[in-house]
């Protein structure tokens, strides 16, 4: 019995006349890309195109000259000298208006730091707990230190000592009313036993104050951040246990809120407010 004979398959067909269509779409594609970014950059924000414009002003000059550019430091136009300088970032030329108002708001704000650090030493003070508490006011703002591991942490240990506790308690309410950013920076000195690494153990203290300074202290959790430093920002070396305590500590960064241009000159505020 013979078999049935299977019909022949037509065999496929490829046109190789349509592979510019490939080609072609990603032509397209690139025109469309194209044009999308021709129509941002033609929507133009005129606020921050004057801001801009007037940092600009050191490099171009204001005032138009044949000879050489005179203008010197940034250039502030009469309108915006009363706002704080917020739209120039970089360090005034010294003599200049811009650098007087800039020294001016560094001063105020080396007056307001201090009023803080003042409260806070003088409840410290009520309570006796003004030893291994230090204040140290620099371009970033105001910074209370907690140093000495024995005094605010047991030996190797994150956990909060009741000295510790007693501190925060008196800090932290002074710190809410001020509505400014708080960083608290985890350090620790080399040699500990109980943790893999220094990191993990500044980066335990720090939460901890953090975390307390939040859940009793009344500080908002978006206002407060912590980082740890390990033992990469040592003041010292730790060659005797009286350095090696100095290194052992937490600082709380009360941030100051103005422009970096100000910022910058609180330094020379605090020296001239020492004359």
């Amino acid at each position: 019995m013979s078999g049935r004979r299977r019909p022949r398959k037509k065999p496929e067909v490829h046109h190789v006349d349509e592979r510019w269509m490939a080609s072609y779409m990603d032509m397209v594609t690139v025109l469309m890309c194209l044009f999308i970014v021709l129509y941002a950059m033609s929507t133009v924000d005129a606020n921050k195109f004057e801001k801009l414009r007037d940092s600009l002003a050191t490099g171009f000059g204001v005032t138009a000259s044949e000879t050489v550019d005179t203008a010197e430091g940034t250039v502030v136009p009469p309108e915006y000298v009363d706002k704080n300088l917020e739209a120039f970032a970089a360090v005034p030329a010294p003599g200049t208006p811009a650098s007087q108002a800039a020294l001016e708001e560094a001063k105020k704000e080396v007056d307001r730091l201090r009023a803080l650090e003042a409260k806070m030493r003088a409840g410290l003070a009520a309570a006796g707990l003004t030893d291994n508490v230090e204040f140290q006011i620099d371009q970033r703002g105001l910074t209370v230190k907690l140093i000495g591991s024995q005094a605010f942490f047991a030996a190797d240990r994150p956990e909060l000592t009741t000295r510790a506790s007693q501190v925060l308690q008196i800090i932290s309410p002074i710190l809410g009313p001020a509505a400014l950013e708080i960083m608290v920076e985890g350090h620790a000195a080399n040699g500990i036993t109980a943790y893999p690494s220094t990191w993990e153990l500044s980066s335990a203290r720090a939460v901890n104050v953090l975390r307390y300074m939040v859940d009793r202290g009344g500080i908002p959790p978006a206002r407060i951040g912590a980082v740890a430093f390990g033992s990469a920002r040592q003041v010292n070396d730790d060659s005797t246990p009286e350095l090696m305590e100095r290194n052992r500590r937490v600082d709380i960064v009360v941030i100051s809120d103005k422009p970096d241009v100000v910022r910058a000159l609180i330094p020379q505020a605090l020296k001239l407010s020492q004359q």
